[in-house]
């Protein structure tokens, strides 16, 4: 099912700031058959751990796209989207983490719920695997792919980040897919050649919601 696109939303929400946050670290599955299941989050600022609140926002818009999809969870920390999605019937979650220190977190969540064999965990510079990897068969590509950088890569790395969503959206995004982009609210960045259809805001973070197809939102 597909709804007509027609302009760009943007929503915003008081939320704490980005200290408030930083200090978090309960994280749990709000929803589906893992819910109320807690997740290992890690100390410090390392990651940036989504809310519950910020998360149910977000799979409010993705709801109807998340049953058998194939997701990709890009700098995913310790994988609070990626498993979030896995809880709610997505067919597969490929994790991609840098740090070592989320690696380890990362692997021990998808072990307490119990689904190795949905999930591939890519460890290392994502940009590199990305432009070394060939496009994956239509079939393979992916439904949903979240991009949650470190803030500061996109002051210091727009023009990685902009090749690595290029790439995405060529090679690796289903027609009609989603990618959620969240970065802090004092920067912006356009993500070409994909579309976007939806932006909310809390506090110091801004959640976008793109496509690669222009003519309509993929559901």
């Amino acid at each position: 099912m597909r709804l007509q696109f027609r302009s760009t939303r943007t929503y915003t929400a008081r939320w704490p700031s980005r200290g408030v946050w930083a200090r978090l670290q309960r994280m749990r599955i709000i929803a589906g058959r893992h819910r109320g299941r807690k997740l290992l989050a890690p100390e410090g600022d390392v990651t940036r751990p989504v809310t519950d609140r910020v998360k149910q926002s977000i799979f409010d818009v993705l709801s109807l796209a998340i049953y058998d999809a194939r997701v990709y969870d890009c700098f995913a920390g310790t994988g609070s989207m990626g498993l979030e999605c896995l809880s709610r019937d997505a067919e597969s979650i490929l994790f991609f983490e840098a740090d070592r220190s989320a690696l380890d977190l990362l692997n021990q969540n998808v072990q307490l719920l119990d689904d190795e064999h949905l999930c591939q965990i890519i460890p290392g510079d994502l940009f590199q695997w990305f432009a070394r990897h060939p496009a994956p068969a239509e079939q393979d590509r992916a439904d949903i792919i979240f991009l949650d950088p470190p803030y500061r890569f996109v002051r210091e790395r727009a023009a990685d980040l902009q090749e690595l969503a290029r790439r995405l959206a060529v090679d690796h995004l289903k027609i009609a897919g989603t990618l959620v982009f969240r970065h802090d609210s004092s920067d912006t960045l356009e993500l070409a050649p994909l579309e976007r259809y939806d932006q909310r805001k809390y506090g110091t973070q801004t959640v976008e919601f793109w496509t690669d197809y222009g003519e309509s939102i993929p559901f």
